[in-house]
């Protein structure tokens, strides 16, 4: 034993390997408060819907229609039914400029993080009307 102290000593990446020491307990209520303020915060995500919707109208609907199905234009896309995460991923380019429209650009910049977000599962919450290859062909 005295020689795999030593190693642990020696080489501190061993000491993850050690036994638990005697304030591992005390850490246990800490783990569970923090497992608990994480399953609070997940229906948070639900109330951003909500604002999602009103920062879409403010600055989505004039092009991508207030029901993100009706576009003012046809080479706009439809938004509505979208994945969210690719919808998220899809404004933070368009905002740090790794996709380049000056109109979405111009959009995006003045967007935070958390406009992005809700946003984003505003439009994934709406019933889409864009298809996949599938669903035309009958199967």
């Amino acid at each position: 034993m005295r020689r795999l102290e030593m190693n642990m000593r020696a080489f501190p990446a061993f000491s993850a390997f050690r036994p638990l020491s005697r304030t591992t307990p005390r850490l246990l209520p800490l783990v569970g408060a923090f497992a608990a303020a994480a399953a609070f915060a997940l229906p948070a995500q639900a109330q951003s819907i909500d604002a999602g919707r009103q920062k879409a109208e403010e600055v989505c609907a004039a092009c991508h229609g207030k029901d993100g199905n009706t576009p003012i234009d046809p080479s706009y896309p439809k938004l509505a039914g979208q994945y969210q995460d690719y919808l998220e991923h899809s404004l933070l380019d368009y905002k740090h400029d790794r996709r380049k429209n000056p109109i979405m650009g111009a959009q995006a910049k003045p967007l935070s993080r958390a406009d992005i977000r809700n946003v984003a599962a505003y439009y994934a919450s709406l019933p889409g009307t864009v298809s996949n290859h599938a669903d035309r062909i009958g199967r």
